[in-house]
């Protein structure tokens, strides 16, 4: 089983969702699903599947959630070298085909908002990014070709 790496406050944030979905949605969705059944003929109940659906993709999404945070181990960024690219890096490089600056923060599961350039740890950019330091040029393998970057700043 591949492991799931994440800061506390992402580990925490998950839990609460979980636990969010199994005491307080749970018990919404069997409410719909009672009130529904009271209806009468469940065959052309058009209420009762809607709320039986829900409570199906209610139901994956807890097993998917249960699943992460069994296979997630808490990353305690005081233990992490911050010379280089590492889990919790703050990272800005260039771009060196357009010359534009980004920034980005590699975070585990749950934490993740690319709009906000919050990218997870996992991902292909952020995995071209580990291990390099100031100075040094990344590649990363990208469906539209290889895009070069420069490493600026790395912040923890």
């Amino acid at each position: 089983m591949e492991k799931v790496y994440m800061s506390k406050e992402g580990y925490e944030k998950l839990k609460k969702e979980l636990d969010e979905k199994k005491n307080v949605k749970r018990s919404e969705i069997e409410e719909a699903i009672g009130t529904a059944r009271a209806h009468g003929d469940l065959k052309e109940n058009a209420e009762y599947h809607a709320a039986r659906e829900a409570q199906g993709l209610l139901e994956a999404k807890i097993r998917q959630l249960e699943d992460k945070l069994a296979r997630t181990e808490i990353v305690d960024s005081s233990n992490i070298p911050t010379d280089a690219v590492h889990f919790g890096a703050k990272v800005e490089v260039e771009d060196l085909d357009t010359g534009d600056i980004e920034n980005y923060e590699l975070v585990g599961a749950g934490e993740d908002d690319p709009l906000n350039g919050k990218i997870l740890v996992s991902s292909p950019f952020a995995q071209a990014l580990l291990e390099h330091k100031v100075n040094e040029e990344v590649e990363v393998h990208a469906p539209m070709g290889v895009l070069r970057y420069k490493i600026l700043k790395i912040d923890y």
